[in-house]
């Protein structure tokens, strides 16, 4: 059983910053992982939409809005997945979302990652300005 399980939610100020982690239960991450991991958001009223991804040759892309501000990473020991998020905007706000492909053929992109992955429970973001 894959689990995935968001953390480091909360309620920021324009300008800060946040660490969001994604821990990935019932998988051992290794050098012979072939994955495709991502962080989606949704606001409400709004469309889901794709913000990070990153696969297990360390090839990442990034949606143009948090480009240069988020930056998507993973500590295989720990089996976690992060979004280290900084300069925030009140856009910003929304719930978060990580999402896991664990045997993963092709190019790793939010519309590749979206159908037939795991997904996290979800851990909500909220900027103020």
């Amino acid at each position: 059983q894959v689990q995935l399980v968001e953390s480091g939610g909360g309620s920021v100020q324009a300008g800060g910053s946040l660490r969001l982690s994604c821990k990935i239960s019932g998988y051992t991450f290794s050098t012979y992982s072939t994955y495709c991991m991502g962080w989606f958001r949704q606001a409400p009223g709004k469309e889901r939409e794709g913000v990070a991804t990153l696969d297990s040759d360390g090839n990442t892309n990034y949606a143009d809005a948090v480009k240069g501000r988020f930056t998507i990473s993973t500590d295989n020991a720990k089996n976690t997945l992060y979004l280290q998020m900084n300069s925030l905007k009140v856009e910003d706000t929304a719930m978060y979302y990580c999402a896991a492909d664990l045997d993963f053929l092709g190019l790793c992109t939010a519309d590749a990652l979206a159908p037939l992955t795991y997904w996290g429970q979800g851990t909500q973001v909220t900027v103020s300005s």
